[in-house]
């Protein structure tokens, strides 16, 4: 029998495409170990047998112990790890990004990098959040004006539809008994998207703190992602919930928020949008396809060209000696 430590490491060219895994697979309650190049989840009703190589990001949730080996052929076969509160809604830690490839953060930095296309893609966010309402020519002051009289808006109407008394939004940082029911359900949502947009924006290997509306946060990317989906689902679910009970309001809206994702699959629909805003319309359509299964290293040249490592370039007039594929 082949030891462990003796087995060959996969190659790129023998992992499952990105296009072709299952995108998120959540495990809770259950011993995750390895056998040959499966991982194995046991729990007090068997053991079940999981190819690696088929599973594009692993949520760790609640109750799950992980050994050592599990944790090798996750990291053989590219899969990213990440350890999540109940079905993903809080964000505690992960191992590696989903993508080899660094497209999607070059693309980002780009895009922030330059003031211009920081504005647009703070458009095309507000356009994701209320399409009925072109923001094209606006400042960014304008973009926030808004934006605040939409959530207002929202805050509104949800509490005319359920009948609760909406005095404002009350929230003290560290505080969270000290809202009202309705503000402590609103708070309780909020910190559930919090932890499903920053576990994928780092399974796509997107720096968390790059934002495009906010800014000056290790989280500002995050925020900016869960801010998408606030007035579509955070505050009427918490709204819902307040209006049931006043009791138990936060386990209750967690647990509200990890059905509704769900039933949106809002884990895959977080990665479609984060991908058309950070990339040109072709290349977001072919990103989950192409850029992240690549396992390309090259180097930077001049006027933004892109030359392969592994050569030597001392000659004066290009490459002069190629050492291979190999990085040292």
């Amino acid at each position: 029998m082949t030891s462990v430590a003796k087995r060959p490491h996969l190659t790129p060219r023998q992992l499952t495409r990105t296009s072709e895994r299952v995108s998120f697979l959540y495990l809770e309650r259950c011993i995750v170990h390895r056998d040959a190049n499966a991982i194995t989840a046991q729990d007090a009703q068997g053991t079940k047998h999981i190819p690696a190589a088929t599973i594009g990001t692993l949520l760790l949730g609640p109750g799950t112990r992980v050994t050592h080996q599990a944790m090798t052929v996750l990291g053989e076969t590219g899969a990213a790890v990440c350890w999540v509160g109940e079905h993903g809604v809080r964000y505690y830690a992960s191992g590696r990004a989903l993508s080899r490839s660094s497209a999607l953060m070059e693309a980002q930095a780009r895009q922030w990098a330059n003031p211009r296309s920081r504005l647009a893609v703070a458009r095309a966010m507000y356009r994701l959040r209320f399409p009925d309402e072109d923001p094209e020519g606006l400042t960014r002051q304008e973009l926030l004006g808004r934006e605040g009289r939409r959530v207002k808006d929202c805050y509104r109407a949800q509490a005319q539809r359920t009948g609760i008394a909406w005095r404002g939004r009350r929230y003290v940082p560290g505080d969270f008994s000290s809202g009202d029911a309705v503000n402590q359900a609103v708070t309780a949502a909020a910190q559930c998207m919090y932890g499903i947009a920053h576990a994928v924006v780092t399974s796509l290997g997107c720096s968390p703190a790059l934002g495009f509306v906010h800014s000056g946060h290790e989280l500002s990317f995050v925020l900016d992602i869960a801010d998408l989906y606030k007035t579509e689902i955070g505050i009427p679910l918490a709204f819902d919930v307040a209006a049931e009970s006043e009791e138990d309001v936060g386990p209750r809206t967690r647990r509200a928020v990890r059905d509704r994702i769900n039933e949106l699959s809002l884990l895959e629909r977080c990665v479609d949008d984060i991908q058309r805003l950070l990339l040109p319309p072709e290349a977001a359509l072919s990103a989950s396809a192409s850029d992240a299964d690549r396992d390309v290293v090259t180097l930077q040249s001049d006027a933004g060209q892109q030359v392969a490592s592994g050569v030597n370039y001392a000659g004066s007039n290009g490459a002069e000696d190629d050492y291979g594929n190999e990085l040292w």
